[in-house]
């Protein structure tokens, strides 16, 4: 599978990103948090990449990492765009940004190259996971703002098309024995716990910054969005849990029809 670059642009309000899901703020907030960590999460993937990639032998998987490199950027840039908006809304999205910068800087400087690219497959394949839900569960962004959901469709959609450019990376220059399995595994235990803490820790502080009507609500809603229906976290254990076979590899899950809906999110961009 070789990932496509696409520029494309969605041009959201800042009302729009302050509120758009149906489920009410806290839900809300808790994705826009995951917006907030993009930026300087797609250039650490890209730094944690490009690093090896004189190492790589493969010409295809040398043209993956390119194309890769290039749909991470504009991912990057459409969030960064997003965030903007959520400071023009009045939420303090450029100072929690500047606090998640600090903390991917630490992780290059304290992390080894080979253990920053095992969180950047970790973090791959969760993103992944989630995608592959939104994709797959109308209920999971329904009633949304039509260009709020089409950006997230967008950078699903296009997680799961290079869900294994990372990953095929990391095998390329670890190779798959007990090593390089040890720690891929610890890579991923301790991506999802940092990763939960960070995204929650964002969500408290936008909802406290919320000063409209109910934009410190919406908890129970959440809760019960996440663990019961349409219950997010219950669908994504067993796949969360399936990274930790020995013989694992993002492909394994071959869901790549669901990329057909990309045409259909190219010609609303460009509308």
């Amino acid at each position: 599978m070789l990932p496509t670059r696409r520029d494309l642009r969605f041009r959201i309000g800042p009302e729009s990103a302050r509120h758009w899901h149906v489920e009410g703020a806290a839900l809300t907030h808790f994705v826009n948090a995951m917006s907030l960590t993009f930026p300087e999460g797609e250039r650490y993937f890209i730094h944690t990449v490009r690093h090896f990639r004189e190492r790589i032998r493969s010409p295809e998987l040398v043209k993956a990492v390119t194309a890769f490199i290039g749909q991470e950027a504009m991912h990057g840039r459409e969030h960064e765009e997003y965030n903007r908006r959520l400071d023009e809304a009045g939420l303090p999205a450029a100072q929690l940004q500047a606090f998640v910068a600090g903390f991917f800087d630490v992780l290059k400087r304290y992390l080894p190259p080979e253990a920053q690219l095992s969180t950047t497959i970790a973090q791959e394949h969760f993103t992944a996971i989630i995608a592959e839900a939104l994709l797959t569960d109308p209920q999971l962004i329904d009633g949304a703002d039509p260009k709020v959901a089409s950006l997230w469709r967008w950078h699903a959609l296009e997680e799961i098309e290079h869900k294994a450019v990372a990953y095929d990376v990391y095998q390329a220059v670890m190779g798959r024995g007990v090593r390089a399995y040890a720690l891929r595994a610890a890579g991923m235990v301790g991506t999802t716990a940092a990763f939960l803490a960070l995204v929650l820790g964002l969500q408290a502080r936008l909802m406290i910054a919320d000063r409209r009507p109910g934009g410190r609500g919406g908890l129970a809603r959440m809760a019960r969005f996440m663990w019961v229906s349409p219950g997010l976290w219950p669908r994504l254990a067993k796949p969360w849990l399936e990274y930790f076979k020995p013989g694992f590899h993002p492909w394994q899950n071959d869901n790549r029809e669901l990329l057909t809906q990309l045409d259909e999110i190219v010609l609303r961009a460009a509308a």
